[in-house]
């Protein structure tokens, strides 16, 4: 069955750039979504079939390191959720499971990820749905992610916070070729006034923004910067 639309299949960011929005380290997205190679060993990738040595990300592709990156401080190396993608990629007939809805917000989707998680013996904490006072529900990072999301029409993300406490910084593959904005303004653009010497209230006035969007704007680079810094 083809993806309903061809939204996940839009060419977005670069590697580098996926590990700038998400603030990874540097090279974690290209381990995550095009595989590596270490002491001679080849590891497959999670995000993409096979590895394609392609250095452009699609929005599917970006969609799944977000979630990925829900995991970065699990204490499992990430790689092992490899088998439960790859099942999951079967069972739901999708390239790009986990860029769409089912397996959040529908209960068999939930019953099916439940399924495959057992039958794969993926460790808890990489875990996205457990059961819980019989019931089933999404563990903390994954309601992370679906917190952090829009489901275009309820079936693939349309557009995401990078961060899911900065509600006014989106990530829309439509908008500004990609880029961090509030609103239509990038995050970049409001920083770089800033670090020029203009007043953040006179930032907002200008682009029409309020307070609270210009300092989430400001509080994501920063948050961008450091962690560039400490890589």
């Amino acid at each position: 069955m083809p993806e309903p639309i061809d939204l996940l299949a839009r060419p977005v960011y670069g590697m580098s750039q996926v590990d700038w929005i998400l603030r990874l380290h540097p090279g974690t997205a290209r381990r995550w979504i095009d595989g590596y190679t270490r002491g001679g060993k080849d590891y497959p990738p999670i995000v993409r079939l096979e590895q394609t040595g392609d250095d452009i990300v699609t929005w599917g592709e970006f969609t799944e390191a977000r979630l990925l990156s829900e995991f970065r401080d699990a204490g499992i190396p990430i790689i092992r959720m490899r088998p439960a993608v790859e099942e999951l990629r079967q069972q739901f007939d999708r390239r790009h499971p986990l860029a769409h809805a089912l397996p959040y917000l529908e209960g068999r989707g939930r019953e099916l990820v439940l399924k495959i998680q057992q039958q794969v013996g993926l460790e808890k904490q990489l875990q996205l749905v457990v059961v819980r006072n019989g019931q089933l529900v999404l563990t903390t990072q994954a309601d992370h992610f679906v917190q952090s999301v829009d489901f275009a029409d309820q079936e693939v993300v349309q557009r995401m916070h990078p961060l899911p406490d900065l509600e006014h910084v989106w990530l829309d593959p439509l908008r500004q070729f990609g880029e961090p904005t509030v609103r239509a303004v990038p995050t970049a653009v409001i920083a770089e006034q800033v670090r020029a010497g203009d007043d953040p209230k006179l930032i907002g006035r200008l682009y029409e923004l309020t307070d609270q969007e210009v300092w989430q704007a400001i509080r994501y680079e920063l948050l961008r910067s450091d962690a560039a810094q400490a890589a």
